[in-house]
């Protein structure tokens, strides 16, 4: 055979096999995935758009306006009404971004419904902040199932912070000033600041929202990443809050200085996570009332998304850096010994959940 005719026939070979790759992607894409919450509770969704009048908002492009953000509230439901809620409604469909590599949002079954009348009873706030650039509804499977077990959960997506958030049906993308290249020094504590206040708001606006449903003296700030250092700094500065869990989330902010004196939970991802951060061993060397810090072993970071529950091609799972498969549920189980603990003052019991071990924070 010639070169030339050899070139030709490997170049064949490989337009099949990029076919042949690109029809499984096509296929996986379109496979089932459910993100159903498995708690006693049946769960509602619903999305308010709401404006914080009280401050102006110091990262959108065009100075002068109000803060405003977007909340997706998970709550416990009755038994009958709502329709089946879609994944990613609306505009919020952008976020999906990998094609055929990621599976369909079509595809995924949440197991929540929207415009669900509420159970009966009063329920404990969560109020749920994601990673830098990240969105609340990227998080419905950790928010759902700890819905199913009696919490209003209400993921906030911190306006021009994250990639994307959707207000008033419109995508709103990030700016300069809200996702800021160097986190160093005053610019994360500034940020913090922000995404503290949004929580803070966000718990009062639930409050109000579902009266007496909510029970307003009890509030927990959960975070992933930036958001966990954000749910930190919230729950340093509001009275009601009973405690804070920081999923991989080094902190910002005044908490490093003074510390947290309310239950802390801190989930590590795999052996580089948070745990190990200088100004994580700074705010446990100032101590508080309880603390509690875990690693998960070999979870990367995105696996407390939803990354973490529906299927990506392996060349992005890669990329994105996932790893432990068990990581959503293991760490629903810590969340709610956690929240049982702080808001109904059950003892603490850490899960019996195999690769997740006690972390030692070395203090210098």
């Amino acid at each position: 055979m010639t070169f030339k005719r050899a070139l030709a026939a490997a170049a064949a070979a490989a337009v099949l096999l990029g076919g042949a790759y690109a029809g499984f992607l096509g296929h996986r894409s379109q496979h089932p995935v459910s993100l159903a919450p498995d708690g006693p509770f049946r769960v509602g969704r619903a999305v308010h758009d709401v404006a914080d009048r009280s401050r102006t908002d110091e990262l959108a492009p065009v100075g002068g306006n109000p803060r405003v953000l977007s909340i997706m509230l998970w709550y416990p439901a009755a038994a009958t009404g709502g329709t089946p809620a879609e994944y990613a409604p609306g505009a919020w469909a952008q976020l999906h971004r990998f094609g055929w590599a990621e599976t369909n949002f079509t595809n995924i079954t949440t197991g929540t419904y929207d415009d669900a009348p509420l159970a009966a009873g009063t329920f404990p706030i969560v109020v749920l902040l994601p990673g830098l650039g990240y969105s609340a509804p990227q998080y419905a499977a950790l928010a759902a199932r700890l819905a199913s077990r009696g919490y209003l959960v209400a993921g906030v997506t911190p306006t021009y912070s994250a990639k994307l958030s959707v207000i008033g049906a419109d995508p709103v993308l990030g700016s300069a000033a809200g996702h800021p290249g160097d986190l160093a020094g005053p610019a994360g504590d500034r940020l913090t600041t922000v995404w503290a206040d949004d929580a803070r708001f966000a718990a009062g606006r639930v409050a109000v929202l579902l009266g007496t449903h909510a029970d307003a003296d009890q509030v927990t700030y959960l975070g992933h990443g930036f958001g966990g250092a954000a749910a930190l700094e919230a729950c340093r500065t509001d009275g009601s809050c009973r405690g804070a869990a920081d999923l991989d989330g080094p902190p910002y902010g005044q908490v490093v200085t003074d510390g947290l004196a309310k239950p802390l939970l801190l989930l590590s991802a795999g052996e580089n996570g948070a745990a190990g951060d200088l100004r994580t061993r700074q705010m446990f060397a100032v101590g508080g009332t309880q603390a509690w810090a875990y690693t998960i072993a070999h979870a990367g970071r995105l696996d407390f998304t939803d990354y973490g529950a529906y299927w990506l091609a392996a060349p992005v799972r890669q990329v994105l850096g996932l790893g432990n498969a068990r990581t959503l549920p293991i760490t629903v189980d810590y969340l709610a010994a956690f929240l049982a603990t702080v808001t109904a003052g059950a003892p603490w019991r850490a899960p019996a959940e195999p690769g997740t071990r006690e972390t030692e924070i070395i203090i210098d």
